[in-house]
């Protein structure tokens, strides 16, 4: 989808500016927000996707004044709205006030550093041949999805080159709607800095996307 969270390209928001070692957790809080994602996500409630739609779906005036760990945690919080595992009255009160909803698997304590570890592997047998090779031109399709996609805007009607068959892989805009995994092949697509940004940019810049395959077109 257009949201707030596909910044690539845009203009208004200043420089990046990386933190000097950073940690990775700013406050005990935002380390219980990613527990609470990661074992919720175990439970086999939603999928990886349909998460990440969660959060780029918010609004955008909503997710641009939130740090990166309070839109994890607003996503959650619509996760589990949506399929009546927490009530509205209970996130009101930030309290259990119904008997709990039984969730398909958990995640035990013991289990933690085992199931990070294997994360959640999406490359898949394929189906059929790959459509490109490596060194074909193709063009990003000019896309606007209803819901999850990885296609940034700023490559969208651009030209690149394929620079890598990464193999067969989920694929995202399917399984964020709940019609299945879909696979598709996988490219890293590579793009002059100036085909994305216009004769002013650096000559010398060049950018890769990852990119399914429904996301391209021969050139």
């Amino acid at each position: 989808m257009n949201g707030a969270h596909d910044m690539g390209g845009m203009h208004g928001f200043g420089p990046v500016e990386p933190e000097p070692n950073e940690p990775p957790f700013h406050a005990e809080w935002e380390r219980r927000a990613f527990a609470l994602t990661v074992a919720m996500g175990a439970t086999g409630e939603w999928n990886l996707d349909q998460s990440r739609f969660a959060r780029e779906s918010l609004p955008p005036r909503e997710y641009l004044a939130k740090t990166y760990y309070q839109i994890w945690f607003a996503g959650l919080e619509r996760l589990l709205q949506a399929r009546g595992l927490v009530a509205a009255d209970e996130m009101a009160v930030a309290q259990a006030l119904h008997p709990p909803k039984p969730v398909r698997r958990r995640l035990a304590a013991a289990d933690v550093v085992t199931t990070l570890g294997r994360g959640g592997p999406t490359v898949r047998q394929p189906t059929t041949p790959a459509r490109f090779k490596v060194g074909d031109r193709v063009r990003a399709r000019q896309i606007n999805p209803p819901t999850h996609t990885r296609l940034p805007r700023y490559v969208r009607g651009r030209v690149g080159t394929i620079a890598r068959v990464h193999g067969c892989h989920v694929f995202p805009d399917s399984h964020a709607q709940g019609l299945g995994e879909n696979p598709q092949w996988l490219y890293a697509v590579r793009f002059e800095a100036r085909e994305l940004w216009g004769p002013d940019a650096d000559a010398s810049a060049k950018v890769s996307v990852d990119a399914f395959e429904p996301y391209l077109d021969p050139a």
